[in-house]
């Protein structure tokens, strides 16, 4: 099993997702392997919050060229974790 700092790379801080928060909705960077079942978990084990839903997003990399060379930019997932009424997660909150 991946350890849940394995599950969440990093928090996703944008301007729409700042506006998430105020519905209680947090986004994550998440590994491109992991499932809902496991990105819930993480949340729950690392915040000591209660997730109530888990939707994620996959993102192809784009097509980038430096010096006449072309390559692609990483692929990553996207997960936005709904927490119960009353909970949230003191990291946003401070941005």
């Amino acid at each position: 099993m991946k350890d849940s700092r394995d599950i969440l790379k990093k928090p996703l801080i944008t301007e729409k997702s700042m506006d998430l928060v105020a519905d209680n909705k947090y986004t994550f960077i998440v590994d491109l392997k992991s499932n809902k079942v496991e990105i819930k978990k993480a949340v729950e084990e690392i915040f000591k919050v209660k997730v109530e839903k888990v939707n994620t997003m996959r993102y192809k990399g784009k097509l980038t060229r430096v010096r006449g060379r072309q390559g692609f930019t990483q692929d990553y997932k996207k997960a936005i974790v709904t927490l119960k009424q009353g909970d949230k997660i003191e990291m946003f909150e401070g941005v």
